[in-house]
């Protein structure tokens, strides 16, 4: 049996990670997050994580396991790493994904390498998710339940990590994890899942950008792909490629979001087929064993959380381009693109560069 760190965030999924362990046989240890900000105020909300009231929910857990429960403060480097480049990102007209930045560099790195300096042989968490040891390899594969498939934020996990994580619960349903802590009389059986974006709880993540980059609320032109001036808007972090709602434009036809230009603090707006991409390029790549031995790979692409996976060719080198086989409605700088060769994780990156009918166009109205 096994020393094993468990990343008890106070929520069903990672309580009954926890609890699987324990009747497997494994000496197990709770460690729960407090990543709130000092500013963000703890109203014991149930959706919300990380806070105080998350951090009481896992000690009732652990309790009830009979296992040791400890609480790390990580809130400092929560609010450099995650907090504030969520903010700036949005203010430059990006789309991040804050649970891949975590991931990253709070939960597969300090968390892991803490609980390994304490003796811990694995770190568990409560994601859908699955690897399967291969030789002197760890791959990682997508979750058996495909509603809850959470792979597509993992991506980054290497062979750093991958041989000292598990993930007791990516064998199973939402269903079976609910079976699982009523059967076992857990106190958060009934608790809903927490929102995406765990220091978001109340309000809108708008919030959050005024706090750390005001600027990105600043107003600004909206123009059509014509150049012509249509409206202002209310700061590019309100905008996202695709949206269509809360742009304020009355038109004779639907409208969407589908470029942004930081340097001119403008919003393009146009017809869906403008913003749909035939390729994309991704940077800050990393693969989960190693790099394709060829230049250019066929792969199955998400690019967003819960999106489809769908085929496409990368040409690989230190930034990857991914060619669509059918271009793909509003992908936008700052989300991920994760890749895939059936149920393995291959690697992923950052959107850096879009090529689409509306891209080329701005581009060409931007030179002139």
């Amino acid at each position: 049996m096994a020393r094993v760190a468990v990343a008890m965030s106070g929520g069903v999924d990672s309580s009954v990670a926890a609890a699987l362990l324990v009747q497997q046989g494994h000496e197990v240890v709770g460690f729960t997050l407090h990543l709130w900000p000092p500013w963000l105020p703890d109203d014991h909300n149930p959706r919300a994580c990380c806070g105080v009231g998350a951090v009481e929910d896992a000690r009732a857990v652990a309790q009830d396991l009979g296992i040791r429960h400890y609480v790390l403060n990580f809130r400092e480097v929560f609010e450099k790493a995650v907090i504030r480049p969520f903010a700036e990102g949005y203010a430059s007209g990006r789309t991040p994904n804050p649970c891949v930045a975590c991931n990253r560099h709070v939960k597969f790195s300090l968390l892991l390498d803490r609980a390994r300096s304490l003796g811990m042989e694995f770190l568990a968490t409560g994601h859908y998710a699955r690897t399967r040891r291969d030789g002197d390899v760890v791959r990682l594969l997508r979750a058996a339940d495909p509603r809850k498939d959470q792979s597509y934020v993992l991506y980054g996990l290497t062979q750093r990590e991958l041989p000292h994580v598990r993930f007791p619960v990516g064998e199973l349903t939402k269903d079976q994890v609910r079976g699982v802590a009523r059967a076992l009389g857990l106190p958060v059986a009934g608790k809903p899942d927490s929102q995406e974006i765990c220091f978001v709880p109340r309000g809108h993540y708008t919030d959050v950008v005024a706090r750390y980059a005001p600027d990105g609320l600043r107003p600004g032109p909206v123009y059509d792909l014509r150049g012509r001036r249509l409206g202002t808007h209310a700061g590019l972090a309100r905008y996202t490629l695709g949206q269509r709602r809360g742009l304020g434009l009355a038109a004779g036809q639907p409208l969407y979001v589908v470029a942004v230009d930081p340097q001119r603090n403008a919003v393009f707006v146009g017809t869906a087929e403008a913003a749909r991409a035939s390729e994309v390029v991704v940077e800050e790549v990393t693969w989960t064993t190693q790099p394709p031995e060829q230049p250019r790979v066929r792969a199955e692409v998400r690019v967003r959380h819960g999106g489809p996976l769908v085929p496409a060719w990368l040409e690989v080198g230190e930034r990857v381009r991914v060619r669509f086989n059918v271009p793909q409605w509003a992908p936008g700088p700052g989300q991920v693109a994760c890749f895939y060769r059936g149920e393995e994780v291959l690697g992923g990156g950052i959107v850096a560069e879009v090529r689409s009918p509306a891209a080329e166009r701005v581009a060409e109205l931007v030179a002139v």
